[in-house]
């Protein structure tokens, strides 16, 4: 053990085998042959004298000691990536790889134009970006499997440094000929005994709908999940059922669809948007740019214009 080696292509490579719950998935993601990849993990079991991994015909899963090693070797990547980073910001060029973990609205409205303009001016900084619900969010960047956050609602960030983003409003889509058409406001309470559209499993919205309509002692009456806000309202326009979706995507698809807007009077229907990170001056320096660029600051802090 003393004289122990840790290969960063090994430490990439068992990270990809967690993430994908699968030997086959975490070689591919680490562009190498099955019988590769598995020589590499079983001589780390064989250094390590223990097994990191439980395997069966429906996957793999970690061991206690497999783990151990995640939380470790995810430190030294993300370390690794840091030292990258910095060294880069002598050179001409920033390279890199940002992990982004964003909610449905940030995604789906904000982030695609932003993204599109950063990563034109960063040629060499890759960006991963990912769906999850806000508190999921947060204990990623916490556990520093994430380098950025993008939170939503009063979500608890713990000690993560806390930057505001933007804001928007859940609203609901329903057909003009709908009964709720005429109502300008309502609490998501009255809307539970219609049937709704709604976003795929998956999908940070979907998630949070459930929970709210949960903690209202019921279930969505779902006739349909969807992968799109503008299926969403296709659907809605069809007469399926009604929908929960962020204003800013609703009024831009109110213009091509024939739906319309109810505001939810529900406290949680108002969502600011924070960017989070375990600290600024800890993240790489392409990391840190972009930021500044999402917050619309500069590298000193100033507003950009």
């Amino acid at each position: 053990m003393n004289s122990l080696f840790f290969d960063l292509i090994d430490l990439r490579l068992f990270a990809n085998i967690a993430e994908a719950k699968s030997l086959t998935g975490g070689a591919e993601r680490s562009h190498m042959s099955l019988a590769a990849a598995s020589l590499r993990i079983k001589n780390l079991e064989t250094a390590l004298a223990t097994p990191l991994l439980y395997r069966d015909r429906t996957g793999v899963t970690l061991t206690p000691a497999g783990q151990a090693f995640l939380r470790h070797a995810l430190l030294m990547l993300r370390q690794g990536e840091r030292l990258h980073g910095d060294l880069q910001a002598f050179s001409k060029g920033l390279k890199g790889r940002i992990r982004l973990l964003a909610n449905t609205t940030a995604i789906t409205e904000f982030l695609p134009a932003v993204l599109g303009q950063f990563l034109a001016d960063h040629p060499d900084v890759d960006v991963d970006l990912e769906e999850r619900l806000s508190r999921d969010i947060v204990h990623a960047v916490a556990e520093d499997t994430a380098d950025i956050g993008i939170i939503a609602g009063n979500v608890n960030a713990g000690d993560l440094t806390v930057i505001p983003y933007r804001s928007d409003r859940l609203v609901l889509a329903v057909p003009t000929a709908h009964p709720l058409a005429g109502v300008e406001q309502i609490s998501f309470a009255e809307c539970l005994e219609y049937e709704f559209v709604s976003l795929h499993a998956g999908s940070a919205i979907h998630s949070f709908i459930n929970e709210v309509a949960q903690r209202q002692g019921t279930n969505l009456a779902l006739r349909i999940k969807v992968s799109s806000f503008d299926a969403l309202c296709r659907m809605v326009e069809a007469r399926v059922g009604i929908g929960v979706l962020p204003q800013s995507a609703a009024q831009r698809q109110q213009q091509s669809t024939d739906i319309a807007l109810v505001e939810l009077t529900d406290a949680w229907a108002r969502r600011d948007m924070k960017i989070c990170v375990t600290s600024l001056e800890a993240l790489p320096v392409f990391a840190q740019q972009l930021v500044h660029h999402l917050a619309g600051t500069d590298s000193a802090g100033g507003a950009l214009s």
